[in-house]
């Protein structure tokens, strides 16, 4: 009985500080991008400054990883993420990409359509609050689209 409750406190003893790495670990994402596009670089920022340990690879073809990845190309833009399993799609917000990670939807991931003036990468040094309305998309396994989350205009 002492042994086996040793070995029991022994396994705890190692197993818990590795546990609470993984708890506290930073989400790594991988991002695909244009090496011409500056606005990717910025959303690459963004991530990082939210958390994220992140590897950008510089790609001719962002096309290519978003079809491996499983994100119908209606939702294309300059660059192409992949963090949990999920796609990534354009200039999402890292909070947006947290609650995929955590809430764990049966879906391709998330896209932003086009190019929103002011989220994240897409932000007017000008008028730093300033942002159109645009939403985020979950993309379901069957292709279609729901809104993920709506972000309201915000005036300069």
């Amino acid at each position: 009985m002492q042994r086996r409750r040793f070995t029991l406190a022994a396994l705890a003893a190692f197993a818990l500080p590795a546990l609470a790495r993984a708890q506290n670990a930073r989400p790594r994402i991988a991002v695909y991008k244009d090496a011409n596009c500056g606005c990717c670089s910025q959303w690459v920022a963004h991530l990082q400054a939210s958390g994220f340990e992140v590897a950008a690879t510089d790609v001719d073809d962002t096309g290519a990883w978003r079809r491996r990845f499983g994100m119908p190309e209606r939702f294309a833009s300059c660059h192409s993420a992949q963090v949990g399993g999920y796609a990534v799609e354009g200039h999402v917000p890292a909070t947006d990409i947290l609650r995929l990670l955590k809430d764990k939807p049966a879906a391709v991931g998330l896209a932003v359509a086009g190019m929103p003036a002011g989220s994240p990468g897409m932000e007017d040094p000008r008028h730093p609050h300033a942002r159109a309305a645009y939403d985020v998309q979950l993309i379901g396994k069957d292709g279609k689209a729901s809104v993920y989350r709506h972000y309201q205009a915000v005036a300069a």
